[in-house]
């Protein structure tokens, strides 16, 4: 059973950074690609970044490019989502997942995630 299991989220003021986990079970992780989602009010399910499965190709979406870094450290089978200078509008509720089909670059309703961090970014 693939098991997914986020870390790391918290209250941070805008400028502010934090480093999220997801500690991945159930599947052999260094085969597989890995992505990163938020969810946000309104705004349903957002892809923010991919990685691939050896951890050296990676990609963003334009709100986080330059701000945000993905990684993985596949000897402990764990993804990781570097945030700095987070602004408000950062403020979600953030999910790694196990692509349904091997598509690092994008969001599909397939794709299993874990049950989420909540990262909140506030004054």
């Amino acid at each position: 059973e693939v098991q997914l299991v986020e870390s790391g989220g918290g209250l941070v003021q805008p400028g502010g950074s934090l480093r999220l986990s997801c500690a991945a079970s159930g599947f052999n992780f260094r085969t597989f690609v890995m992505t990163w989602v938020r969810r946000t009010p309104g705004k349903g399910l957002e892809w923010i970044s991919g990685i691939d499965a050896g951890g050296t190709r990676t990609t963003y979406a334009d709100s986080v490019k330059g701000r945000f870094t993905i990684s993985r450290d596949n000897a402990k089978n764990t993804l990781y989502l570097q945030m700095n200078s987070l602004k408000p509008e950062d403020s979600a509720v953030y999910f790694c997942t196990k692509p349904y089909y091997s598509d690092y670059s994008s969001y599909n309703a397939k794709d299993e995630r874990g049950s989420g961090t909540l990262v909140t970014v506030s004054s």
